[in-house]
């Protein structure tokens, strides 16, 4: 089995330490000093720090009641752990790094909204009846699992209204972009996004190796050496 290089790791374990530091520190902020559907001005009207929290998926997205919960709940933590070992998996096969750097955000997102609702629940009270506190003497507002996942980054960067002829939506007001999301979801977006893009780049590598190995000859000359 092929040993480990420090590096890579080490670089994948910077990138996922720095997310998920980032993305805590703004949510634990965000829960502690803000009541839930506040809001503050960033930058114009195109950029807005806006309070609000969801009950499953990304964006925004609710996924089916308790059950759905802890189904969505047990599927990120499995997706995580295999993330985790493909991560390990990449370092171990000296994966290009723009690679370990795509996975790396994408394992630290799913992680940070991991934590939101296994934890959350239980460590703050619910943000409806005001601010928040941290480890409130009377208890959380859901067990473990149960949290709900706070987001804050708003971005409506064009609104307007679809033409009459158009069908369907002729007449409709829209709004680009809706829906609320955190530090998490930008960064598992982003490693996917990276991931999309740069794919052939990334394997090149293996192509090549790949082409290597299968070369005429490459087996026997393999099989002499060895």
């Amino acid at each position: 089995m092929p040993s480990i290089p420090t590096t890579r790791l080490r670089l994948a374990g910077i990138i996922i330490f720095l997310v998920l530091l980032i993305d805590q520190v703004v949510k634990f902020w965000v829960k502690t000093t803000m009541y839930l559907g506040e809001e503050h001005r960033v930058f114009g009207h195109w950029f807005y720090i806006h309070f609000t929290e969801n009950y499953g998926m990304a964006f925004g997205l609710e996924f089916g009641g308790m059950a759905g919960k802890f189904l969505l709940s047990a599927f990120r933590i499995l997706a995580c752990i295999a993330i985790g070992w493909y991560i390990v998996h990449l370092a171990r096969h000296r994966a290009h790094p723009g690679l370990m750097v795509c996975f790396a955000l994408i394992f630290a997102g799913a992680v940070g909204n991991i934590i939101d609702s296994a934890f959350y629940g239980m460590i703050f009270n619910d943000s409806t009846d005001g601010i928040a506190r941290f480890l409130p003497p009377d208890g959380g507002y859901a067990g473990f699992l149960q949290g709900r996942v706070v987001d804050m980054l708003y971005f409506p960067l064009v609104s307007g209204r679809f033409p009459d002829w158009l069908p369907i939506w002729g007449g409709e007001t829209f709004l680009f972009f809706r829906p609320v999301f955190n530090i998490a979801d930008a960064s598992i977006s982003i490693g996917v996004i990276l991931y999309i893009l740069f794919q052939k780049r990334f394997h090149e590598g293996d192509h090549a190796q790949k082409t290597e190995t299968d070369a005429p000859g490459a087996t026997d000359a393999s099989s002499g050496l060895s």
